[in-house]
């Protein structure tokens, strides 16, 4: 017996098989371009999912209201805060700003990447950098940055870089 989130994932997932083959194509026909492309796209859908988001300055609550945003409009981008062990606080300060590293381990674009047989860090990761970084610039009014550190079949790993 499946549940109605069950039901609901295996709806969204399906939708999102169409996303690699897209990403695929554009990829191919436009090369590197593609990621810049796509990174527009979501910074412009990140900005317009939070217009009416809380604002705050501070990284925990921004995250917090990221994922209430996400969570609102049923997106699967599960993150949690990651400490490595050579960090004592959850935010690290250096000249470019504040960096939190973020663990997703349940992301429906890397899912369907997998089902698809398509690579990870193309154009289908950039729209997620994109839209965290529209997201939190509504949220926090300042610029940010995600980076990728690692990625894997189980979870990705990110930097996120708040400009001062």
């Amino acid at each position: 017996m499946t549940t109605d989130i069950q039901d609901a994932r295996k709806k969204l997932q399906q939708a999102m098989n169409i996303a690699p083959a897209i990403s695929c194509g554009i990829e191919e026909l436009l090369g590197r371009s593609a990621n810049g492309m796509t990174f527009v796209a979501g910074r412009k859908l990140g900005k317009q999912m939070t217009a009416s988001a809380k604002k705050t300055t501070d990284v925990e609550e921004a995250l917090a209201e990221t994922r209430r945003v996400l969570e609102e409009h049923h997106c699967l981008w599960h993150f949690e805060p990651f400490i490595p062990s050579t960090q004592k606080e959850m935010v690290k300060q250096t000249e470019k700003g504040a960096e939190i590293m973020l663990v997703f381990r349940d992301c429906m674009i890397r899912q369907s990447l997998f089902r698809y047989g398509h690579h990870q860090k193309g154009s289908l990761c950039f729209m997620m950098y994109g839209f965290f970084s529209g997201a939190l610039e509504n949220i926090m009014g300042k610029k940010t940055e995600l980076q990728i550190v690692h990625t894997g079949e189980n979870a990705c790993l990110k930097k996120l870089i708040i400009g001062s």
